[in-house]
């Protein structure tokens, strides 16, 4: 046994022993987690890779007009996001028990939902991009170049939508490498387009939003492929649920249970975009290096939350399988298990990015004043991500059991009742100033989590998974 090995073997035995995670359940959940894992780092990276590359090259301004862009496009992804979430969810349950026509049925639908939605977005962000940055932003440099990012990158958002379908889809039967493979080397294409645009063209921040746009159609054109039941190499990455353009009689069924489980979903996600509007507008009042600071604090929680992208489908597809088989105590089990696993993991991950804050911010922006509010921004934002990555592991476990009501709310109250009054208390305390928008990150997170950890504790999300079992069609 190689060393590596038998060090995971260390690992697994210890986490066991210490009544974390059983080993069987370790394997399961690792094989489908780390895959998703690296997809999230990749995909996260193509924001970070813009951001860097224009405060680098263009400065803190440019920073602060990409965050603003960057508000518009999260929120519609969310939307996606959200859409994706009750296709994973129905997909595992379906496909664990057996039914995979219904499975494909579900994949079928949610590609022509993601595409209705998904055009007037594209619309409405490409035609009118600058009146929308306005929105937010006082300073007409942050507005101009937030206004150009927007415009140009928004055709890409109809892909974006497309994507998140796929990988979700192959998720719920289980394979979550062929979606790493398609959206790390998509991640590699965007890095090497942006860097070329802007830093060997001078192209800019449309340089970095073209570089986006472009590796996410290429993503899609290779996700198309597989979609439609053809392999890649050596016969692998086919999907089983294959797209087909023929109707299925359970389509109005489907239809009505994707609409149950995906609607708090994407409100949950709408919520979670929405919600960054006002808070940069807040922070628009503070001058663009604050602006910028808080697009580098969310920026580094939203690659550190790419552990929480593998855990959070590992616990929906584990659960949704074993609810599908009608097996809820295993259900519980992996529940439980995942989400101690990343109580541990975003500790150890938090801890570094704190320990690491200044030379991480120094990535974004390198003039003293921005250098030290970005720094600190980071700090916050390593320890709200431990709140967000625990939370993402309940959730995930109550999204597989279709039970996505309760993970709306707690996200409304985080957001709204506790993170927006956090940051406009900066504004009326003169005190306070800042750090209103600081306390904001960290009950951004900690009140779902508190919220929907009542909710796994009370089981009930057992009896709403009955609803969607493939026996309760029959």
């Amino acid at each position: 046994m190689s060393l590596l090995r038998r060090a995971g073997a260390a690992v697994a035995a210890a986490l066991d022993g210490a009544g974390v995670i059983g080993e069987s359940r370790l394997r399961a959940t690792t094989d489908l987690a780390w895959p998703r894992i690296v997809t999230g780092f990749a995909i996260m990276s193509k924001r970070t890779v813009d951001l860097a590359l224009v405060g680098l090259v263009v400065g803190p301004t440019a920073v602060a007009g990409l965050t603003l862009a960057n508000a518009f496009w999260m929120a519609a992804k969310f939307v996606a996001i959200g859409l994706a979430g009750g296709t994973v969810a129905l997909v595992s349950q379906n496909h664990g028990g057996g039914d995979d026509e219904r499975a494909a049925a579900i994949v079928r639908l949610s590609v022509a939902i993601a595409l209705a939605l998904a055009v007037p977005a594209v619309a409405l962000f490409g035609l009118a991009a600058e009146p929308l940055v306005t929105l937010l932003g006082g300073d007409p440099r942050s507005v101009g170049y937030g206004a150009t990012y927007l415009a140009v990158v928004a055709p890409g958002l109809l892909f974006e939508f497309l994507n998140l379908i796929a990988s979700r889809t192959y998720a719920g039967v289980s394979d979550t490498v062929t979606p790493m493979v398609v959206r790390t080397g998509g991640a590699v294409a965007n890095i090497a387009l942006s860097a070329t645009f802007v830093v060997g063209l001078d192209m800019g921040v449309a340089g970095a939003a073209l570089g986006t746009a472009l590796a996410t159609v290429l993503v899609t054109a290779v996700f198309a492929w597989g979609m439609t039941g053809r392999s890649y190499l050596r016969g692998r990455g086919a999907s089983p649920l294959p797209l087909r353009a023929r109707g299925s009689p359970h389509d109005r069924e489907l239809l009505g249970q994707i609409a149950r489980v995906s609607a708090p979903l994407v409100a949950r996600r709408a919520a979670q975009g929405l919600v960054v509007f006002p808070l940069l507008a807040i922070a628009a009042t503070f001058g663009p290096v604050v602006v910028a600071a808080v697009g580098v604090g969310r920026q580094v929680r939203a690659l550190l939350g790419s552990f929480s992208w593998g855990f959070s489908i590992a616990a929906s597809t584990l659960v949704g399988q074993e609810l599908g088989r009608g097996d809820e105590r295993e259900a519980e089990a992996y529940g439980r298990g995942i989400t101690r696993l990343s109580l541990l993991v975003y500790l150890a991950a938090a801890g570094i990015v704190v320990a690491l804050a200044e030379p991480i911010a120094a990535v974004f922006v390198d003039d003293p004043a921005s250098l030290s509010l970005s720094a600190d921004f980071v700090r916050v934002a390593a320890v709200s991500v431990v709140a967000l990555g625990v939370d993402g592991s309940i959730t995930g476990t109550l999204r597989g059991a279709g039970d996505t009501r309760v993970p709306f709310v707690a996200t409304l109250a985080g957001a709204y009742l506790a993170a927006l009054p956090l940051a406009w208390a900066g504004t009326a305390i003169p005190a306070l100033g800042v750090g209103g928008l600081l306390l904001a990150l960290l009950a951004e997170t900690a009140v779902p989590l508190a919220v929907n950890l009542r909710r796994f504790r009370s089981n009930r999300w057992k009896a709403v998974s009955r609803e969607y079992r493939p026996s309760a069609g029959d």
